[in-house]
């Protein structure tokens, strides 16, 4: 039997993680209730008659703010992810969005997500993730995260980081890596541990999302870059594992940080140790049903419909004015959807009102 790979000259491109040392860390072992790490919020793109509803969008970002404000987090807004129907967007709409921001927010950061527009399925070209990094960074300050495409999903590791080089070569501002389970799309694969060393080691990558659901990749991310010391921050993608992040002191990039904003800030206020309080745990039931069915899996076994439910949410706590989506959007959810969501949020209300966390009721 080989023994575990410790040390990153030892991680060949063909290396799984199951033949690393990082693959057999358990969670306590990375508990910190010292830091108080960002929360990334994947911002929802409302629509009404099908149109970009822009009063909503700015009320929808204040209302996650004064979340934030209440509870002392660090909040970064995610710009044009999916959450935000990038894969949808005109780049006149994909700009739109960000100047809608900048005017709302003239100095605040943000990230925003870069996609391959007009990209081939097969073929990789680098050049076709320029008009979103050009459009983004014109509005500095800001980071991007690359969303993976499926050409570039395609490469075999050492291509694969060749690929993410070349895009770096055109970004200007800190840049977010991020890698996906065939759960999500049938033909993502997530990043080996050769592959994240050498982008973790590249100076324009601060960091990284993974999206799982079936793998513990953000734990192995976890346990690689705090036993490593890289200079390289993961963010988990997780919405089906959000206390996890909260626990291990990183940060979170979600759309589950819309339509449970508030409680996720008291969340991450009562970890920490300064401000502990055992109810934590409840709140972490609570918020973690509400997303399993915000979340929930249909038939083909895709989670796209959250961007439905969580409009709903945000119209029943009055947030914003209708639960439209992107007019060409597929992911529309099936049955009474309004129904579905006030049932999924009776736990989650009542434990806000136990713990006085506010910004979280039905609209009157």
């Amino acid at each position: 039997m080989n023994p575990m790979i410790t040390h990153p000259e030892q991680l060949k491109p063909t290396t799984t993680w199951s033949e690393t040392i990082w693959s057999k860390t358990r969670e306590e072992e990375l508990l910190d209730a010292s830091s108080s790490p960002r929360l990334c919020v994947a911002a929802l793109l409302p629509f009404r008659e099908g149109l970009p509803d822009w009063g909503s969008f700015e009320r929808m970002l204040e209302w996650m703010n004064r979340c934030a404000r209440a509870f002392g987090v660090e909040i970064t807004f995610v710009l044009n992810a999916d959450t935000g129907y990038v894969f949808n967007l005109s780049e006149q709409l994909y700009e739109e969005v960000i100047t809608r921001f900048r005017a709302l927010y003239p100095e605040a950061s943000f990230i925003s997500g870069v996609t391959a527009v007009g990209a081939d399925p097969e073929e990789f070209r680098a050049s076709c993730y320029h008009p979103h990094l050009d459009i983004a960074q014109a509005h500095a300050p800001c980071e991007v995260m690359i969303m993976t495409s499926q050409a570039l999903n395609g490469l075999d590791p050492e291509n694969r980081r060749d690929a993410y080089f070349e895009i770096a070569e055109r970004i200007q501002v800190p840049a977010l890596v991020h890698a996906l389970e065939p759960a999500f799309v049938p033909w993502a694969t997530p990043f080996e541990p050769w592959l994240l060393h050498q982008l973790a080691s590249h100076d324009q990558f601060v960091g990284g999302k993974i999206s799982t659901l079936d793998e513990p990749h953000f734990l192995h991310w976890a346990s690689m870059t705090q036993h490593l010391g890289l200079n390289f921050l993961p963010h988990s993608g997780d919405d089906f594992g959000i206390a996890s992040a909260i626990r291990m002191g990183l940060p979170l990039l979600i759309g589950a940080g819309v339509s449970a904003c508030p409680l996720i800030c008291a969340a991450k206020k009562y970890w920490r140790k300064e401000d502990f309080d055992s109810r934590v745990y409840k709140l972490f039931e609570a918020f973690q049903s509400l997303e399993d069915s915000v979340f929930r899996l249909d038939e083909k076994g895709s989670a796209a419909g959250y961007k439905h439910s969580t409009a709903q949410i945000l119209t029943m706590l009055g947030v914003i004015d209708s639960a439209e989506i992107h007019p060409d959007c597929p992911d529309l959810r099936t049955g009474d959807e309004p129904a579905r969501m006030r049932e999924a949020l009776l736990r989650p209300m009542r434990i806000a009102e136990r713990m006085e966390i506010p910004f979280y009721s039905f609209a009157s």
